[in-house]
């Protein structure tokens, strides 16, 4: 049975990246005064929030809120239980610091945005537009819309660099994206044989459908007073389904240290007599990532990048490379997404199976030094992922399979890009006959600069934030 999804009530971030939108920012608000006043600020942009169906040609909006965020525009914290446990409590709890490796210069009290010494984040109101100028007048729009006197504060703007498709340690970016069950490219997919098994049903990211497990995924469900217009749909637990074609947004903000990876692959491939090798760099960062600069995949091009291969996502490890003689072992994209290589039964439907449960809709750009409230010459990622169990999807993905030392039969080789290093004994290892050959001292490359936890609403939903909280829990 074919999953028919309700996309003029899902946000348009969930159903597409907005790849034509090239310029975008981000701003990161807080409430300034009383819950009504905020709400009336939201409910003017509201109208304004692109949908599943539309396919913007100039411009897009989108909102997301934190837990604690919908506790100010007045959904009281015990209101909140519906919401999983580590949304409630936030991306810089202690315990999800740990979990999530945001220790030492990742640690949140380091972090420009989002950490426990900073203004409070409330609301994130994103912008897309096909140039800067269009951009321009939309942040002057929305400005002016919802950071009316009383209503917002801005905690922080993140500016990001236009779009190119590459990210700025030099790879094609974008390509392995899951395909949401119930949207024309899952269909053709599995129509046309391409990518089938990169179709994930629909309740991996949107809440009120049925997940790989064939469950309907936990979501807040509030008591009809919530919602005496009826604008929302009645669960069958009871109460209304606030979660209903809604999502859970993670915003990391990344920085990359290009320099420092740059100096690295340098110095692990200089020749015998010292000089730089440019090609032995290339393919070492190309066995780092899994795939070479230009996008084609180390397991399908061992050798050298293949422009025909660049958006290649149609393949497996376990019958053509097992041993990560071709795509090493730790490799990054083997680790964000092991396909067919990992228990049970690698190979199987069982394994692939497995990784369907833990995908991310990735919906990142990359920023430049500017207006990212980060150090001058900044660069990096402002990473966005969609899911809708944050436990389950993105904190399992980085903790036990970025982060984990000893993922796929390691001992002491966590993600060679974007892990953090608690000390210089962390390694990067090229499995090889007769002999492997191991990269020792990895340094930081990637540091967290700040981010939060979000819950993007379905356009119902929203409105009825806006306009429906019940008069006894009004401020």
């Amino acid at each position: 049975m074919t999953t028919s999804l309700e996309l003029d009530d899902i946000q348009g971030l969930v159903t597409r990246g907005y790849r034509t939108l090239t310029s975008a920012c981000f701003l990161v608000l807080a409430t300034a005064g009383p819950a009504a006043t905020a709400r009336a600020a939201l409910g003017r942009l509201a109208p304004r929030v692109t949908n599943g169906l539309s396919e913007p040609s100039d411009t897009a909006v989108n909102v997301a809120l934190t837990s604690d965020g919908l506790r100010r525009l007045g959904l009281a914290t015990p209101e909140l239980n519906g919401f999983p446990y580590e949304f409630v409590v936030g991306m810089t709890d202690p315990d999800r610091s740990r979990f999530l490796g945001d220790v030492g210069e990742s640690a949140p009290r380091y972090w420009q945005w989002g950490g426990p010494a900073g203004p409070p984040v409330h609301v994130l109101v994103m912008l897309y537009a096909r140039d800067g100028g269009w951009l321009e007048q939309l942040e002057a729009e929305m400005r002016r819309e919802v950071l009316a006197p009383g209503a917002f504060t801005e905690t922080v703007r993140l500016g990001t660099v236009e779009l190119t498709g590459r990210e700025h340690f030099g790879f094609r970016d974008g390509i392995s994206q899951p395909l949401i069950e119930g949207l024309s490219k899952a269909a053709a997919a599995r129509d046309g044989g391409t990518d089938g098994e990169q179709v994930v049903r629909a309740g991996e990211f949107v809440l009120g459908y049925p997940n790989e497990y064939g469950l309907l995924t936990d979501r807040p469900l509030l008591p009809p007073a919530y919602d005496p217009l009826g604008v929302l749909p009645r669960a069958p637990e009871g109460g209304v389904d606030f979660g209903r074609n809604g999502s859970y947004l993670v915003f990391r903000q990344l920085r990359q240290n290009v320099e420092a990876f740059r100096d690295y692959l340098d110095a692990e491939t200089r020749r015998p007599d010292g000089s730089s090798d440019p090609a032995a760099q290339e393919a070492l960062a190309a066995r780092m990532l899994g795939r070479w600069p230009g996008g084609a995949p180390l397991v399908r091009a061992p050798e050298h990048d293949d422009p025909a291969l660049a958006t290649d996502n149609g393949f497996g490890y376990y019958a053509t490379d097992p041993d990560g003689l071709r795509c090493p072992l730790g490799a990054h994209i083997r680790r964000a997404n092991p396909r067919d290589s990992l228990d049970p039964r690698p190979g199987s439907a069982d394994s692939v199976a497995v990784g369907r449960r833990h995908r991310l809709l990735r919906r990142g750009r990359p920023y430049g030094p500017d207006g990212t409230g980060d150090a001058p010459d900044a660069r990096g990622l402002h990473f966005l992922g969609l899911n809708a169990n944050i436990s389950r999807q993105f904190e399992f993905i980085q903790h036990t399979w970025l982060d984990n030392p000893n993922f796929n039969g390691l001992h002491d080789g966590p993600d060679p890009i974007v892990a953090p290093r608690q000390d210089r004994r962390s390694t990067f290892t090229e499995q090889g006959r007769p002999f492997r050959t191991r990269h020792l001292g990895l340094p930081q490359f990637v540091t967290v600069q700040g981010g939060a936890y979000f819950f993007l609403p379905g356009l119902k939903a929203l409105h009825c934030l806006c306009t429906a909280v019940p008069e006894g829990k009004r401020q």
